[in-house]
């Protein structure tokens, strides 16, 4: 495992097993929404953000953290593992909901997200993500993550233990 997608809804986890993942490993985590997202809630631009993707993937290795669909097979055809955070939808409501109003350290720290129309949106994208983007990006995973080893973890209680045993895999030998 040196080179780590972990992928779902927002609200699923992804930033935060990245991190714990990152600090148990010894590899860098990288959070796509810190790179994609500028001051005011600007995009990045498709080209550039392209760019940030290919050299992201060149590096020996790392745990990139995000979904971003349209750069996925960039890093899924890079990675030698893939996490799929595949969490009941109001799990991930709550998670996101929870959140608002605070700074994330997954985010640039100027951007704090806030109870208004587009977190509405983003609410119905997260609330509808299992039936309008899961079946997608399954099939995006069986075409670009063929022989890679594919992780599905679908509850909390699956990535703590997931998290438990990959701990005991990489516990220092005394």
């Amino acid at each position: 495992m040196r080179r780590i997608v972990v992928i779902g809804s927002p609200g699923s986890g992804k930033s935060t097993l990245a991190r714990r993942l990152g600090s148990m490993l010894g590899l860098e985590v990288i959070h796509l929404d810190m790179l994609y997202w500028h001051p005011g809630w600007v995009e990045t631009p498709p080209e550039q953000w392209d760019a940030v993707n290919r050299e992201i993937v060149r590096k020996e290795s790392w745990i990139i953290d995000g979904h971003y669909g349209r750069t996925l097979d960039m890093r899924l055809e890079a990675a030698d593992t893939v996490i799929l955070l595949d969490m009941p939808r109001l799990l991930c409501i709550w998670r996101a909901t929870r959140r608002r109003g605070k700074v994330r350290p997954d985010m640039p720290p100027e951007l704090v997200e806030k109870f208004d129309w587009e977190a509405a949106k983003f609410m119905w994208y997260i609330w509808t993500f299992p039936a309008r983007k899961l079946p997608t990006l399954r099939k995006q995973l069986e075409q670009r993550a063929a022989g890679k080893t594919m992780i599905v973890l679908r509850s909390p209680a699956e990535v703590e233990r997931y998290v438990s045993e990959l701990a005991a895999e990489h516990a220092p030998v005394r």
